[in-house]
């Protein structure tokens, strides 16, 4: 299964995928919390403390989850305000219930512009800043390669401050890339180095 992989701007962005215990716990619950916002509109996030604990407990299996997933899901927060913008990149089977599911989305999903990243080539770019009332703007960008599917989700609190972000989550989404595992069979004239 192919991976991902980005070198994003420290500077701008705090890779939550390889934060664990203590360390990168706000920004996990950043993050987890926009997610969850985005996906399911303001029931997701009722308050009191049922909801700190939830988000706790979602911050702590997170990261594991992001391990097990093998470099598949990478995430990343703003770093000057981590509640403010969360970014989920993700590589996936381009399966035949998957494409469905992405032809039967509302027609205002299928408004995209051309977009190019450094090194998947040309995809889509879904940008949605007035969603409907309860969810927050985002962005999608896609790539088909054929056998899998690329894309990146952004997702912002604040509507006023989106377009003033976007261009750094362009800066992002273009530098990923796909790193693949490949079987080099037995030949003479191929040098095998030990990893070790």
């Amino acid at each position: 299964m192919p991976r991902l992989h980005a070198e994003s701007d420290r500077s701008k962005w705090v890779p939550v995928t390889d934060s664990l215990g203590f360390r990168g716990r706000r920004h996990r619950k950043a993050a987890i919390g926009m997610l969850l916002s985005q996906a399911m509109g303001p029931t997701a996030t009722p308050s009191g403390s049922g909801r700190g604990f939830s988000t706790w407990a979602m911050s702590q299996a997170v990261p594991f989850l992001m391990r097990r997933a093998a470099g598949r899901v990478l995430a990343w927060v703003w770093k000057a305000e981590p509640e403010l913008l969360v970014v989920v990149a993700q590589v996936q089977a381009a399966t035949h219930e998957l494409r469905i599911a992405r032809a039967s989305m509302p027609m205002q999903y299928h408004d995209t512009e051309e977009f190019r990243g450094t090194y998947l080539g040309v995809g889509e770019k879904l940008v949605i800043p007035l969603p409907p009332p309860g969810r927050p703007p985002f962005a999608t960008y896609t790539w088909d390669l054929g056998s899998h599917l690329v894309t990146v989700t952004a997702v912002c609190s604040d509507r006023e401050r989106f377009g003033t972000v976007i261009g750094d989550v362009d800066e992002l989404a273009r530098g990923l890339r796909i790193i693949e595992d490949l079987t080099v069979e037995e030949s003479s004239t191929v040098l095998r180095i030990d990893p070790a």
